[in-house]
């Protein structure tokens, strides 16, 4: 149960968090282990999402979502990229597939587009949608590629969202565990593993507090919102419907497809800007209102007192059978992991929204040095000790949950072009130190069982467009053809060695 720490244990945790970074320090002084020492349960793998490579979003049945509506207004990308066509997988899954297979991933992390299956939600099903979807998981286990099947990954039916503002309502929650519910039935002989929702933080805290991401709602929003409290309201639904669809999972489906169930969630690990208990206290409440928000619920069964404490009112409570369904709804939990900031404390009582109850101030440099190398997007910076604090805090916060790193990647410009875009040296550093930071969590006690590489492809990084690339495998967007970086051929390497 997370308590605010006192006085003697922040001090503590202080000694700790300083011997923590030391003992980093010195395993980059003494040696650069290679990635291919990590045991042999955690699997390297590669991921996507259905709105980001499938295109065609206005064919084959589907209805649109909270997306395609958000990118209408122009400017809301730099440059005015939507994902309509994108890199076309729903045509090209079996280039995909191949290039995977030619790599040695033996697994592929992808997501179900709601409005595919359900073009108004719920109701009639749209045939084509869920043929798709047959194919390549077919396609994928013919090659010996296991799918994880994510059910949801930003991109709400619009019509949802136009009936009764979509995660705001309590009426998502059945809309969502019906969805769930056909997937399983559906897909479920072949699939063995599931996530529910990707990153409901994000959903929460940009589509409610910042209009950030769809549906952009908040505070002086022209399609209204309130910053204070609906980002909480969305949250408590995202949670209701996760919990909702463990619970049907297991209930209906699990005993016969023997698979497992957990959900993704992001996770900056939070850096305390100097030894002050003040800042201290900051990091701790960063932590709690990113990872904790979720997670602590699901561990424990109510939000961390943290949130109590400062939000009171405005966060919604569970009734004791919603607390009772959210507590260990999850096999598995997916931490999607890419960076680290420093926190210090800091006060901004001008109006009270999601952000400010933080009471924190975000930094990317300490005393003019920053805290690590920038990749393209202005929120990345290469940091690899943030992975192990990271998985090394969870297994302490949250009694040691078996993890599997959802995400984990960096990018660069998207103007590159052929032949240098294939060149991606900086993308094998990243990678290659992460990596030796998550085996020397999994050498100090972490229960990690699986690592998946964002992304397969360059593909439509959401906000950013085409302007950011991710991809091992670069994409010609006039003809679609793939071209493997040498950071696919990297991963090919450790791989081969690894077996």
């Amino acid at each position: 149960m997370e308590t605010t720490p006192p006085l003697l244990v922040l001090l503590l945790q202080g000694l700790l968090g300083l011997s923590m970074a030391l003992s980093v320090h010195a395993r980059w002084e003494r040696t650069r282990t290679s990635p291919r020492e990590l045991p042999a349960r955690v699997r390297l793998r590669t991921a996507s999402s259905a709105y980001q490579v499938e295109g065609n979003a206005n064919k084959y049945g589907r209805g649109p979502c909270i997306w395609d509506t958000f990118l209408m207004h122009p400017g809301t990308t730099p440059d005015n990229a939507t994902a309509n066509v994108t890199v076309d997988e729903y045509h090209r899954y079996m280039d995909d597939v191949d290039n995977m297979v030619r790599v040695g991933f033996d697994a592929y992390r992808f997501s179900i587009s709601w409005s595919r299956i359900f073009p108004s939600g719920v109701g009639k099903i749209n045939k084509d949608g869920v043929d798709y979807y047959h194919r390549i998981i077919d396609y994928m286990l013919a090659n010996k590629i296991t799918p994880y099947v994510v059910l949801h990954h930003f991109d709400l039916p619009q019509v949802l969202q136009d009936q009764y503002n979509g995660w705001l309502s309590p009426r998502i929650v059945g809309d969502f565990e019906k969805f769930a519910d056909f997937c399983f039935k559906t897909y479920g002989d072949r699939v063995k593993n599931w996530f529910t929702i990707n990153e409901p933080r994000m959903m929460a805290a940009h589509g409610y507090a910042d209009a950030f991401f769809a549906p952009a709602r908040c505070t002086g929003c022209k399609v209204g919102g309130n910053s204070a409290t609906e980002p909480y309201i969305a949250g408590h639904h995202l949670l209701l419907s996760h919990a909702a669809a463990v619970k049907t999972y297991r209930y209906t489906f699990q005993a016969q497809q023997k698979g497992k169930i957990g959900i993704l969630l992001d996770f900056v690990w939070y850096e305390a800007l100097t030894d002050s208990i003040e800042d201290g206290f900051a990091a701790h409440r960063a932590r709690m209102f990113t990872l904790g928000w979720f997670l602590h619920p699901i561990t424990y069964g109510h939000y961390p007192e943290t949130m109590e404490k400062i939000v009171q009112g405005r966060l919604p409570n569970f009734t004791f059978e919603q607390s009772a369904m959210v507590k260990g709804s999850a096999d598995y939990i997916g931490i999607n992991h890419y960076t680290t900031y420093y926190a210090s404390h800091y006060i901004n009582d001008t109006e009270k929204s999601y952000r400010n109850d933080w009471n924190v101030k975000l930094s990317y440099s300490r005393n003019g040095v920053p805290i690590g190398k920038k990749a393209y997007s202005d929120w990345l910076y290469v940091v690899p000790w943030g992975i192990y604090k990271a998985v090394m805090w969870t297994k302490e916060k949250f009694n040691n949950p078996v993890i599997i790193i959802g995400e984990n990647g960096v990018d660069q410009p998207g103007n590159e072009t052929l032949p240098g875009a294939l060149y991606d040296t900086f993308r094998i550093d990243y990678f290659e130190k992460y990596l030796h930071e998550l085996k020397c969590a999994l050498n100090d006690g972490a229960n990690v069982i699986g690592y998946f590489a964002w992304s397969l492809l360059d593909t439509f990084e959401w906000r950013l467009g085409f302007t950011s690339k991710f991809g091992l495998v670069y994409v010609d967007r006039q003809t679609f053809t793939r071209y493997p970086k040498d950071s696919a051929r990297w991963f090919r390497k450790v791989i081969k060695k690894e077996d």
